[in-house]
């Protein structure tokens, strides 16, 4: 096969690729980095490069104007390299944490009566052995685990290889006095067995801290609390993005991308560079040492536990979508790939099927639901839209794949919540006039999901877009007007914003937004369906997830994103999947207790549903096709 020499500008040297190569797959190869949010499916146009000299064929021109062809742009992920050529990488998106950063997380309440010798599953023992003589050769694994079942009560203690071999020098180092670190489902019981994690020579001061992490992987971003397991407080929040974004914005697009050319691999690395990075971070700041930690416990969806452990998870897009694994065994982190004590011990917390993971189980958890007397419906707004509804007696659970829209992909000019993003947007009634507040006080860059929420919601107010989402072209505004890809609206010109581009939304932005909205309203519809309720029955309504603090509740009411009822039964949580997790961690019975929530939470299956669709089609209209069911929205457009 014929060799081309390619050049990417940002590129230290020419690569050879043979004739055909994914300009995306060059690039890679070239160690050039490009992201690819859909995954490298051709649909968010975020992957263009210039060809500035060259011969490639582009498969695709999907989100490319004929402007952008004509000055040589092509989809890196569409595009085969077919002869040499010398390629411009434009800057990519960088991501930057909003102002509300994790240094400035929320305190976090210690579980009141937590007591480590009762709650948690690793003790820390000092132990005094029997130092060997020519009287008494017996092996040194012997003699500690005498020490274990004469000072300590331990009948059944377990080692590994690794702890073998440093066994003789720590012990004879401490003088034959050492401490030891131990794990063991329970405690309760006499002969429960125990696992030796970590040995060290000589006496630890009581008073040290015994580290341990609660880690949730969230599809946007991931958030880990580094605890001290003796006290149960967190003594460093921290987040970041997925580094996975670049690689799929949405789990469909990741399952796509692990599934092609060792992208399992990469994916893995990638969200293993993400947690690492924050372990890092959360023990600078409390000076504590990575190889301290000794056990994690993790929530994530279900594609994300796959993809950390390097699991297939194809399974999960294709009928009848299964997973390989609900219930993820311990293991340790040496074998998962985290950067803390080898021998940690890691918990993988339990989903309930492939799009209901341990982030929702984990969430059950952190709000209480399983044990309350309301009828709760708990919802997670993001790009699977999970939704639980139930009571202490009875819980329902559901997906429905909303897609990453509030998220902003999927949108022309749709970003995530970083800096440079409006936020907030308001329409003049009169003369359809915009203004609108940007994350940072710069100029914008584009719309995140909240501003999306609330352009959206302003537009139908004030009838720049009908009932179905149809941009008026009638009015008499130069905000409203044709371009490359239909009817538009301008909400920034170009002078106002970042790049010297005009911002806009069109209606294909429109109809994702509406079909991600109706997608989220239909799973909550036909879950109170199942069980004989209507919505207006529900108790309270709590919104779990980074995105849904930033809801602005009316607005999301407006648009048909959430049911129409009074405020003070919304209430926003925050990240419940890493306070279920960080539950978890520190007291065993609550382990226990998200395995039996997962464990009783029913399943149901969207797609298998026949009264999804009606729903569905019904919530495909702003705010619904029943107004009745939006009476304080009908109040507003007659006002």
């Amino acid at each position: 096969m014929a060799q081309h020499t390619v050049k990417f500008d940002i590129a230290e040297k020419p690569i050879h690729v043979p004739t055909g190569m994914l300009v995306s797959e060059a690039a890679a190869e070239a160690g050039v980095e490009i992201n690819q949010p859909c995954g490298g499916q051709g649909r968010c146009g975020r992957c263009a490069v210039r060809i500035s000299e060259g011969e490639i064929r582009r498969r695709s021109t999907l989100r490319l104007t004929v402007e952008d062809v004509a000055n040589g742009y092509a989809l890196a992920c569409q595009s085969v390299v077919e002869g040499n050529a010398v390629i411009e990488v434009p800057p990519q998106e960088k991501i930057e944490r909003r102002l509300t950063t994790d240094r400035t997380a929320a305190e976090v309440i210690v579980p009141e009566g937590y007591d480590p010798a009762r709650s948690q599953t690793i003790r820390r023992l000092y132990l005094t052995l029997t130092p060997p003589s020519m009287d008494d050769q017996t092996d040194d694994w012997s003699r500690l685990q005498t020490a274990a079942r004469k000072q300590a009560g331990v009948t059944d203690l377990k080692t590994s290889l690794t702890m073998l071999r440093r066994m003789g020098e720590v012990a004879r180092e401490g003088d034959w006095k050492v401490t030891a670190v131990l794990n063991a489902k329970t405690w309760d019981c006499p002969d429960c067995p125990a696992d030796l994690l970590e040995i060290y020579p000589g006496h630890i001061p009581e008073d040290t801290p015994l580290w341990g992490i609660a880690v949730d992987i969230g599809t946007t971003t991931v958030s880990l609390w580094l605890t001290d397991l003796l006290t149960g407080q967190v003594r460093a929040q921290v987040a970041e993005y997925n580094q996975q974004i670049a690689r799929g914005e949405d789990v469909i697009s990741r399952i796509i991308f692990a599934s092609k050319n060792g992208g399992d691999e990469k994916m893995r690395g990638l969200v293993l560079d993400t947690i690492n990075e924050l372990i890092e971070r959360a023990c600078d700041r409390s000076k504590a040492e990575p190889t301290e930690i000794i056990k994690a416990t993790i929530a994530g969806n279900s594609t994300m536990m796959h993809l950390l452990l390097g699991i297939p998870a194809a399974s999960i897009r294709l009928t009848p979508f299964v997973t390989v694994v609900n219930h993820i065994p311990s293991m340790s982190a040496g074998d998962v790939g985290l950067g803390i004590h080898p021998m940690a011990i890691v918990d993988c917390l339990p989903g309930v099927a492939s799009y209901v993971g341990a982030d929702i189980s984990a969430g059950v958890l952190a709000t209480g639901m399983d044990t309350a007397n309301k009828v709760t419906l708990f919802m997670d707004v993001g790009t699977n839209g999970e939704t639980v509804l139930g009571t202490s007696d009875w819980l329902v659970t559901c997906a429905c794949s909303a897609g990453p829209a509030f998220e902003g992909a999927g949108v022309l000019h749709g970003m995530r919540a970083t800096k440079g993003a409006i936020e907030e947007v308001w329409i003049n009634s009169k003369t359809y006039e915009p203004s609108f507040r940007v994350i940072g006080n710069v100029k914008p860059g584009g719309l995140c999901g909240s501003g999306l929420i609330s352009l959206l919601a302003e537009m139908f107010l004030t009838g720049v877009v009908d009932k179905g989402g149809s941009i008026n072209t009638k009015l008499a505004s130069p905000r409203v007007r044709e371009g490359d890809h239909g009817s538009e609206y301008v909400i920034g010109w170009g002078h106002e914003t970042q790049n010297g581009k005009d911002i806009v939304i069109t209606n294909v932005d429109i109809d994702n937004l509406l079909r991600a909205k109706a997608a989220i309203y239909a799973g909550f519809t036909v879950l109170a369906n199942s069980v004989g309720l209507s919505l207006e029955t529900v108790d309270q309504v709590l919104i779990g997830g980074s995105f849904g603090k930033y809801i602005n509740v009316e607005k999301a009411v407006q648009i048909g994103l959430l049911p129409d009822m009074p405020w003070e039964r919304f209430q926003f949580l925050g990240n419940t999947s890493v306070r279920g997790a960080y539950m978890a961690l520190i007291d065993h019975n609550l382990r226990r207790r998200i395995t039996e929530i997962a464990a009783r939470m029913t399943y149901i299956e969207l797609s298998a549903n026949n009264t999804f669709y009606d729903a569905f089609m019904s919530a495909l209209f702003l705010p619904h096709t029943d107004m009745k069911r939006f009476p304080s929205v009908a109040a507003a457009m007659e006002k």
